[in-house]
């Protein structure tokens, strides 16, 4: 379901033009296929006294080591075995609170979750290097 808590798995197939295989965002052929979160910023609410990891925030790809919300829209990242995602979107409005912000009083998605569409399927582990690509030009 969208929204709900994501467990870790041991790999995900990536469908080029829709997202995760199996995912409630899969299939729909928009620009919010995949959600991204920096454990950094999962990090920031654990300080902010939340008991809160990977997966908490419904994001399908929690990644460590890299400021996606410096990467402009259009920047491409590749992934494990073929997968290569696009940038497209960084935080989103959320229209209801969500658990997280009735706890605290503020939620990290709306300002540092990060949305992509899928360029390239392919396999993703965790532990998998993520090389920043650049920025796809959209003539």
């Amino acid at each position: 379901h969208k929204g709900t808590r994501k467990e870790p798995v041991a790999c995900v197939v990536l469908k080029e033009g829709q997202g995760v295989a199996g995912d409630a965002h899969a299939d729909c052929a928009t620009h919010r296929q995949m959600s991204l979160m920096a454990e950094e910023s999962v990090q920031k609410m654990a300080e902010a006294g939340l008991i809160v990891g990977p997966g908490d925030f419904a994001e399908n790809m929690t990644t460590r080591g890299i400021s996606l919300v410096s990467l402009p829209t259009g920047t491409r990242l590749a992934i494990g075995e073929g997968a290569v995602l696009e940038v497209s979107q960084i935080g989103k409005e959320c229209h209801t609170p969500c658990a997280i912000f009735h706890q605290v009083g503020w939620c990290i998605m709306p300002r540092e979750g990060v949305f992509a569409r899928v360029v390239s399927g392919g396999l993703v582990r965790p532990g998998d290097v993520i090389r920043i690509e650049g920025q796809h030009d959209r003539a």
